[in-house]
């Protein structure tokens, strides 16, 4: 069986060690590839899950008693890769109750874990190239990696890729085939789903990541949550965040849970994703990468969810604008729900510590975001409405206790019913 179609054992043993291979392929001038020297010396032997529980500073509002010189020596850590910088987040009080966990790139912490979880089982080998489909995020993080690790990357990018992130795949050392220009984004998705389908049949040596689907991307979560443990108080603690993939709140609160830590977790979607019930709404204006889905995720566990929030695009926009404005934080729209919904969340239930996950940076909403704030609502006049079930779900907000329940029963993606047997059906990123 090829190493595409196997199913990944989503346990792993804390203690497990690995020779894993640091400083790949570096890219040269055409997107060939050669080995770097670092590459080609002796493989060091590093932990599968390679944390740095060093606790991270929570960075305060200024007020008029912060002195004029506020030096900071805390020696700052020399990284030998720039993933090792990428996957830390700021921390970023954003008001008494609520701290932001502001990312470059979140799924960071997803690529490194399953790759060296990979690595550290023999599922692959250095050389072998890995293969996803993505909107630029994962894709950008899963390219870092293999360049970490002396792994080839190829990348069937949506349309939605900027030329910005293409440029730095492709100097990564990516192969990057990127879909035309197509009438809508569910058009996007198939045409990535047959050259997925296309790659796979034609080299079988390489390895499907299945990032939507495959439960290996939670391994690299852990070590976010080390850094939770060791930074935050240990107090009943909210985490905010929008589901997407399902890895990364999933990922984090799961790890958390099972240190005995009493943790909530608010969901965020948008509306048109099957993933929490909302398919049969339309949003035009959504162009929130990454955060809901047209096809059902086997990462995403509903039964870790405790309250669930869907949002349009213009609340989005209203908490990103606000984000900037207030707190001088230029985040994703993604980040941007988060903080309107942690901002009602924590208002509700003030003495309680609220977490909010802030997956990348505001640069690739720029245009469609950013240069329309003037258009933006004031995020403090909104308010959502609260239902009792998905009958009463309403845009351009609504909110409701979860509960913790189960998803409804579905095939599982790539599967054909009453069978074991998978089919090369991509995990792909869907923009609602």
């Amino acid at each position: 069986m090829s190493p595409h179609h196997e199913n990944h054992d989503p346990t792993l043993g804390s203690t497990a060690a690995a020779h894993l291979p640091e400083h790949g392929p570096r890219a040269v001038p055409g997107g060939a590839r050669t080995e770097t020297a670092a590459s080609s010396a002796p493989i060091t032997t590093a932990p599968v899950h390679e944390h740095n529980t060093t606790a991270a500073p929570i960075h305060e509002p200024i007020t008029t008693a912060t002195p004029v010189h506020e030096h900071n020596t805390t020696p700052a850590p020399v990284h030998e890769h720039i993933t090792d910088a990428l996957k830390t987040p700021d921390l970023i009080r954003l008001g008494g109750n609520v701290v932001l966990a502001r990312f470059e790139t979140m799924k960071v912490y997803a690529a490194l874990g399953a790759i060296r979880t990979l690595l550290h089982r023999g599922r692959i080998v250095r050389g072998q190239t890995l293969v996803d489909s993505s909107s630029g995020i994962y894709a950008l993080a899963l390219a870092m990696a293999c360049h970490r690790y002396g792994l080839r990357c190829h990348i069937v990018a949506s349309t939605t890729v900027d030329s910005v992130m293409r440029a730095q795949l492709e100097v990564l050392g990516a192969t990057v085939d990127q879909m035309p220009p197509s009438q809508n984004l569910r058009l996007d998705q198939e045409r990535r789903v047959r050259r997925v389908r296309e790659l796979l049949s034609e080299r079988p040596d390489f390895h499907w990541m299945r990032q939507y689907h495959d439960s290996i991307h939670y391994a690299g979560y852990r070590e976010f949550a080390d850094l939770v443990t060791g930074t935050l108080p240990d107090a009943p603690l909210t985490v905010v965040g929008a589901v997407g993939t399902g890895a990364s709140t999933g990922g984090l609160v799961q790890a958390l849970r099972e240190t005995g830590r009493t943790v909530r977790l608010v969901g965020i979607q948008p509306f048109g994703s099957v993933t929490f019930g909302s398919e049969h709404f339309h949003d035009p204006e959504a162009i929130i990468a990454g955060i809901g889905s047209s096809i059902p995720f086997e990462n995403v566990r509903h039964e870790l969810y405790d309250t669930m929030h869907w949002l349009g695009f213009r609340h989005a926009m209203a908490g990103a604008i606000g984000l900037l404005q207030e707190h001088a934080t230029f985040a994703g729209l993604s980040t941007g729900a988060a903080h309107l919904v942690s901002s009602w969340e924590a208002e509700r239930d003030p003495e309680r510590l609220h977490l909010v996950l802030g997956a990348d940076t505001g640069h690739r909403y720029a245009e469609r975001v950013f240069a329309r704030h003037t258009e933006a609502q004031d995020m403090r006049t909104l308010r959502p409405r609260p239902i009792q079930a998905l009958d009463e779900l309403r845009p351009p907000w609504s909110v409701m206790e979860w509960g913790r329940r189960p998803g409804q029963a579905t095939v599982r993606p790539g599967r054909c019913p009453g069978t074991n047997s998978v089919e090369p059906v991509s995990p792909v990123e869907v923009t609602p």
